[in-house]
């Protein structure tokens, strides 16, 4: 047969008539436009992404697949690369060609250990029936409020206490967030001396050297969990060729921990001014905050004392501070997840080497905090590093906030020395255990930093001292389990938070924690499987995930035996 020659010039255009249109979806016009009205003038720098998924989360209540052509489009991005950010993510609602919309307000009702010892299980199967099909209730991972548990955020509104009657007349009504009684705003933390301290410091009255000397002397230490040497981490970062960054972790996903919010939601400045003092000592060309997106209340108050403090500043050179919303994903606790989050992509953990210090956000040294550390910063220069080190108890150094929640009469932030036993703890600063409540065991750690029985109420709490015993003190989230409760009941739930929140990135952690949650589901457990499995996840794991989610399997099998038989 013959086949007709096609001239060199015609298969040219094509070639370019094909290359000049859009891999993927076809952008809508009225989908660009949605957008385009939403971004406003806004950047479309590609570390926006995030930001800018919201606007549209937003105002649809979704994310449909021409809103994210759209979006890609306007962003310069491939059309994968923000379907991919976009899914990565528990609090956007991507929604398919075909498929409905999510109903027009959801509510999230925490299922985390705190919460479920405290009834959320109950508020789960009752509301779907009694809100109707217009409100969606979901299942949520810890969303920080433990010592209100059981907790419950209806649309961006906190519940704390939750009933089922209280939900709905949220629903009704809408929630109103009040200010804590005792919030400092930025006139009256400047009246009582704020923000001094870092004018000082900038105008030469204290010197670089000795104010990194004191935070080296007070011995504190990261207070996320980590718990690496403020003052030396300072020095590190300083070493480093400049431009230097700054990212500040306030994601706070550690189930059983809400000691930032706390502190937020009262004192704001304390930690800016901190952040501000760390700035001016290390280096810091621009500050970003990472905030988690379950602090709604909290980020419009810091957005509202941040434009104060721009629009009035302390000092003449004040860095640039971003604030930058999370999305729903506890990975993005780890300091190279949340800097990947930060420049707008999949919150997955870095390898390392380099570490974060050396090639950090976009590339450059980053000092990476967690918010109470430079809470902290203010009190430990004006009285001195003695004072912050000579505070703790059994031979450690310093003041631990400890989130406590479960069976105690007093849960909440509890400040107090480091190295303070639990049962001082309970009985010093939780006014006991609750009525008909007998003290059976505690998470010391959160629910990655395993499970004690009662009987070993003496170890002190700070860090390095519960390695010896398979545990961590993490970021002081002690969560008091009683005989009304059981370990094996507490690890099945951690495991299956570790489950819905594993990033996905590396094998052990992807399939180790849904096989250790089925394992753990079953009425007997395969504790050869289980310790292999443990194993695995330890050696194998990226980031400390992986690394620390079969604690409370080994806690179990170690200390409550009883309970496996």
């Amino acid at each position: 047969m013959n086949h007709p020659i096609i001239p060199i010039a015609v298969i040219d255009a094509s070639r370019q008539k094909k290359r000049q249109t859009p891999k993927g979806r076809p952008v809508e016009p009225a989908a660009l436009a949605d957008v385009q009205a939403l971004l406003g003038t806004a950047s479309r720098q590609p570390d926006l992404l995030i930001e800018h998924l919201h606007k549209i989360q937003d105002r649809y209540g979704c994310l449909r697949a021409a809103h994210l052509a759209a979006l890609a489009q306007e962003m310069r991005l491939a059309q994968t690369e923000v379907y991919e950010v976009a899914t990565f993510y528990h609090h956007f609602d991507v929604v398919k060609e075909g498929e409905a919309a999510p109903a027009p307000l959801t509510v999230r009702v925490c299922d985390g250990l705190s919460c479920e010892m405290a009834g959320a299980r109950d508020l789960l199967d009752r509301l779907p029936a009694l809100l109707g099909r217009e409100v969606r209730v979901l299942a949520a991972p810890c969303i920080g409020r433990c010592e209100q548990a059981p907790a419950a955020v209806v649309g961006q509104n906190p519940i704390s206490n939750a009933t089922c009657e209280r939900i709905a007349e949220a629903v009704d009504a809408g929630a109103v967030r009040h200010l804590a009684e005792d919030f400092i705003d930025l006139a009256r933390y400047q009246a009582n001396g704020g923000y001094t301290l870092l004018a000082q410091c900038v105008s030469g009255e204290r010197d670089i050297e000795a104010v990194i000397k004191t935070m080296e002397d007070s011995s504190l230490r990261g207070l996320g969990g980590a718990g690496f040497p403020t003052g030396r981490k300072w020095r590190i970062v300083k070493a480093e060729q400049g431009p230097r960054l700054m990212a500040i972790n306030i994601d706070e996903g550690e189930p059983g921990t809400f000691k930032d919010r706390v502190y937020l939601e009262r004192d704001p400045h304390r930690f800016i001014e901190g952040m501000l003092i760390a700035a001016w000592a290390v280096g810091i060309e621009k500050i970003y905050l990472y905030l988690r997106d379950e602090y709604h209340g909290c980020r419009t108050l810091l957005e509202a004392e941040l434009a104060k403090l721009r629009a009035s500043p302390p000092i003449t050179r004040m860095p640039e501070i971003e604030l930058r919303r999370g999305a729903g994903a506890y990975i993005c606790g780890e300091e190279s997840a949340m800097i990947e989050s930060i420049e707008g992509k999949r919150g997955l953990p870095r390898l390392r080497p380099p570490y974060v210090s050396q090639v950090g956000l976009f590339g450059r040294p980053t000092l990476e905090h967690n918010f109470e550390t430079l809470y902290w910063v203010r009190e430990i220069l004006e009285k001195g590093a003695d004072w912050f080190a000579g505070q703790g108890r059994n031979g450690r150094k310093g003041l631990r906030s400890f989130s406590v929640s479960g069976r105690v009469k007093q849960p909440g932030v509890k400040l107090a020395p480091a190295g303070i036993t639990i049962q001082q703890l309970i009985d010093e600063h939780c006014g006991g255990m609750r009525e008909g409540h007998t003290f059976y065991g505690y998470l010391p750690g959160g629910a990655s930093g395993g499970i004690l029985p009662a009987s070993m109420n003496t170890i002190p709490l700070d860090f390095d001292t519960l390695q010896p015993y398979g545990c961590f003190i993490g970021s002081a989230a002690v969560v008091v389990l009683s005989d009304h409760d059981s370990a094996v009941g507490a690890a099945r739930n951690t495991m299956q938070f570790f489950k819905h929140e594993s990033c996905g990135q590396c094998t052990p952690c992807r399939v180790g924690t849904a096989k250790a949650a089925h394992l753990m589901a079953q009425p007997k457990w395969d504790l050869q499987l289980l310790a292999d499995l443990s194993l695995v996840m330890r050696d194998a794991s990226i980031c400390g995930l992986g690394q620390a989610a079969p604690n409370p399997i080994d806690c179990v099998v170690k200390y409550f035996p009883q309970e496996l038989n």
